[in-house]
């Protein structure tokens, strides 16, 4: 959720997730990631675009994600109110190479097609 948040920020021009949620901040220690992707969706919507779609990868060796994508994708289309085929969802290995591989890390990375939104429409 922190990656998808950052997206939709970043494709705003809107920041990043640490400017919005400091660290340093003790209001945000342990903070819900779905408040946080929520708030960034709200600033988004207020800076007047819409998400058209968004693509997620997950690169993790494991836990193997196959059978939680459809429930992931679900998860996100509910706080974004969107629906779920506006969510692309990829899970990859490290084929057992490098530090997904090795499982040392596990990473997400998340692009956003935003549409501004005809404000004289409303």
């Amino acid at each position: 959720l922190h990656a998808v948040t950052d997206a939709l920020l970043g494709a705003a021009a809107l920041g990043d997730i640490g400017e919005l949620f400091p660290d340093t901040d003790q209001a945000n220690r342990g903070r819900d990631s779905a408040e946080m992707l929520r708030t960034a969706a709200d600033r988004v919507a207020g800076a007047g675009y819409a998400i058209a779609n968004l693509d997620c990868t997950i690169f993790a060796q494991r836990p193997k994600l196959g059978d939680y994508k459809r429930a992931i994708r679900q998860r996100i289309a509910e706080i974004l109110a969107s629906t779920p085929e506006q969510i692309g969802l990829k899970a990859k290995t490290g084929e057992g190479v490098g530090p997904v591989g090795s499982e040392q890390v596990m990473m997400a990375h998340c692009i956003v097609l935003l549409q501004k939104i005809d404000q004289r429409q409303s």
